[in-house]
């Protein structure tokens, strides 16, 4: 079975429960990996795990999440709804567990009942997630401990265990076995592959009522537990490598980068200016030579885009560690490619790969999440890539709301072996407005 990296939950509405023959829907969340928007949680309903049916949307809109990523600190997420899903945006990158509450109404059945569902997914490291507590407010909710190969879960019903009660596992492919708890509400479930995993639970309460002028005779609960696993993401996937690597090496690098200087026609917001640059092989810029480039504003943008050109077209040297990477889920028909899990480094990072390039990159930077898009680009003589527009979001960390949004053209000229940057035009658009920024490089001369 094919693992994807966000834990999900799901939730079953069966709309002839108790009958002989069942045609069930699934209420399930999806725990997303750091992707374009950030980190996402994703509700759907429908009948099979794969998206959301538009019919039923209204009917669970009034789904209510909370996520726990320090132990006993419940935060609600603001949940919006969509065509066929209900989504919240998760700040943390930490551990999670992220419980619901959905009361889906009153069915009429051969008895009438009061349906009440309590989805929870975990996600993260095993020995943080077994430190995450249940939530008061939930009255039915499956507790998990995590071991190498195996999961032990305590079925708790206002706190208190629930023995001799049957769980119902279920994977991506929605196959089923069943488990029973001990006296303790503990049951154990042998993890023998990777994927996608959910169980649940369902508990009758012998109790009458009404809802919405509707009468039952009983309420039927079903808590949920979902997850992927392994659980902390730290499996590497061969194929997810060797995708990452063929994308780098079908950049268009600059081997034997010795440097090189032009004339520079900067307008920067309205101001014009021109001047000699030098770029030198490490990156570093200096205005040397004849006009001199004045503008402090002007100098210190050329400053910083040709010094990332460098760094983005340089071969590296020496000897790199391989990359340690994995599928991020199971989409590989995605319209912007194939996302794989970075582990390691500084930052948080996943990208999109479609055709051999990088499509996507996304990074968690602290305080804010960027995501850098391609738009368009082209290929040099030897077949390689070359950028020919993008565009860079930031997000702030914690809601998830747009900072503010640039977008790169470039334009490239053949001097000898080297694609040189011939203009770059940069547009920032933020609360503060739009500001409007390129270069045009003439004269351009490679360092012999």
């Amino acid at each position: 079975m094919k693992r994807s990296i966000f834990a999900f939950l799901i939730c079953v509405l069966s709309w002839t429960i108790g009958a002989a023959s069942a045609q069930a829907h699934f209420l399930f969340i999806q725990v997303g990996p750091h992707a374009e928007a950030g980190r996402n949680v994703e509700v759907f309903f429908s009948e099979r795990a794969t998206a959301g049916d538009p019919r039923f949307v209204a009917k669970v809109a009034h789904t209510e999440l909370w996520l726990q990523d320090e132990p006993g600190k419940f935060v609600p997420l603001t949940v919006n709804r969509g065509t066929d899903r209900l989504r919240a945006y998760l700040p943390s990158e930490r551990s999670v567990s992220v419980v619901g509450r959905c009361e889906y109404g009153v069915l009429k059945r051969e008895k009438p009942f009061l349906l009440r569902y309590y989805p929870k997914a975990v996600s993260g490291k095993p020995d943080e997630v077994a430190k995450l507590s249940r939530y008061e407010s939930i009255p039915l909710e499956i507790m998990p401990t995590f071991a190498k190969d195996s999961i032990t879960m305590t079925v708790l019903r206002d706190g208190k265990p629930l023995g001799n009660t049957l769980l119902t596992t279920i994977d991506s492919d929605l196959t089923n076995e069943e488990l029973t708890t001990d006296a303790a509400g503990k049951a154990t479930w042998k993890l023998k592959e990777s994927g996608q995993f959910a169980v649940y639970v369902k508990h009758v309460v012998p109790q009458a009522g009404a809802k919405n002028g509707e009468n039952y005779d009983e309420i039927r609960e079903f808590a949920t537990l979902a997850f992927d696993w392994p659980l902390d993401n730290s499996r590497v996937d061969a194929d997810a490598v060797a995708m990452f690597e063929k994308a780098i090496a079908a950049r268009a690098a600059w081997d034997n980068f010795k440097g090189f200087s032009a004339q520079a026609s900067v307008y920067l917001d309205g101001r014009r200016s021109e001047g000699h640059v030098v770029v030198k092989p490490d990156g570093e810029v200096s205005f040397d030579g004849e006009p001199k480039l004045e503008d402090e504003a002007a100098r210190e943008w050329v400053r910083d885009q040709l010094h990332s050109q460098v760094i983005h077209r340089v071969s590296s040297s020496g000897i790199r560690s391989k990359p340690l990477l994995n599928f991020a889920d199971t989409d590989a028909a995605h319209p912007q490619g194939r996302l794989l899990n970075f582990h390691g480094g500084r930052f948080a990072s996943t990208y999109r790969i479609r055709d051999d390039e990088i499509i996507v990159v996304n990074r968690s930077l602290g305080r804010e999440n960027m995501s850098l898009q391609m738009l368009d680009s082209e290929r040099n003589a030897e077949g390689k890539v070359l950028p020919r527009a993008y565009e860079v979001q930031y997000r702030d960390a914690q809601t998830g709301a747009i900072t503010r949004v640039e977008t790169f053209r470039n334009r490239w000229q053949r001097v000898g072996k080297l694609d040189l940057p011939e203009s770059m035009a940069q547009t920032l658009s933020t609360a503060g407005g739009v500001s409007t920024r390129s270069m045009r490089l003439t004269s351009l001369k490679p360092v012999e």
